[in-house]
């Protein structure tokens, strides 16, 4: 089995997100391998921007490489922000992409929504992509302070409260990228990787 991964990606909530999720594996962060890491996320879909992010950073290292691409998606606004997700408002601040997301939802009454993660594991020659969703409803004021990007908005399927109001274990059991990442692992240990 895998030892080592390098995460492509400078987002420490992710990376620590990740590792919680994949504690059998030393999971390294970009700059590990690489001072400055940036990509021009230009795919049209989760699993062409998280292949993009894969493909880049194993250019710098001979350790697999894991990358993710996730978002929002609701249903009602033709699955926007989608794989704008973080930059949906133009500003990179979590406050305004929910601040703009709730202003596009004002006259909507479906507000059934899914978060998507789509990851990616280079590993050799070899690449493997999964994708995990988790169904849920958006709610019309940010409730908690734990998560981070829609975490405070968005309520999954069978509980009452929001992502940001769970604890991150309980977050991280049903999470969209604890979803993708169970697929990868599962790959893995059939490989016998």
């Amino acid at each position: 089995m895998v030892s080592k991964i390098v995460f492509a990606s400078n987002n420490e909530h992710k990376l620590k997100e990740v590792r919680e999720i994949l504690k059998d594996i030393e999971i390294l962060p970009a700059k590990s391998v690489i001072d400055k890491f940036e990509v021009e996320e230009n795919g049209k879909s989760f699993c062409e921007n998280s292949l993009i992010k894969a493909k880049a950073l194993s250019k710098f290292t001979d350790l697999p490489v894991l990358a993710d691409d996730s978002g929002l998606e609701v249903f009602s606004l033709n699955k926007e922000p989608g794989i704008y997700s973080s930059r949906y408002a133009g500003t990179g601040r979590d406050e305004d992409n929910i601040k703009k997301l709730l202003e596009n939802l004002k006259n909507k009454t479906d507000k059934k929504a899914r978060f998507t993660c789509c990851m990616t594991l280079i590993i050799g020659d070899k690449i493997i992509q999964k994708e995990g969703y988790v169904y849920g409803v958006i709610i019309d004021k940010p409730k908690g302070k734990n998560g981070f990007g829609y975490d405070p908005i968005f309520i999954p399927d069978g509980f009452d409260i929001t992502f940001a109001e769970m604890k991150p274990d309980e977050k991280n059991k049903l999470s969209h990228r604890k979803r993708a990442l169970e697929l990868i692992k599962k790959e893995l240990e059939n490989a016998n990787i």
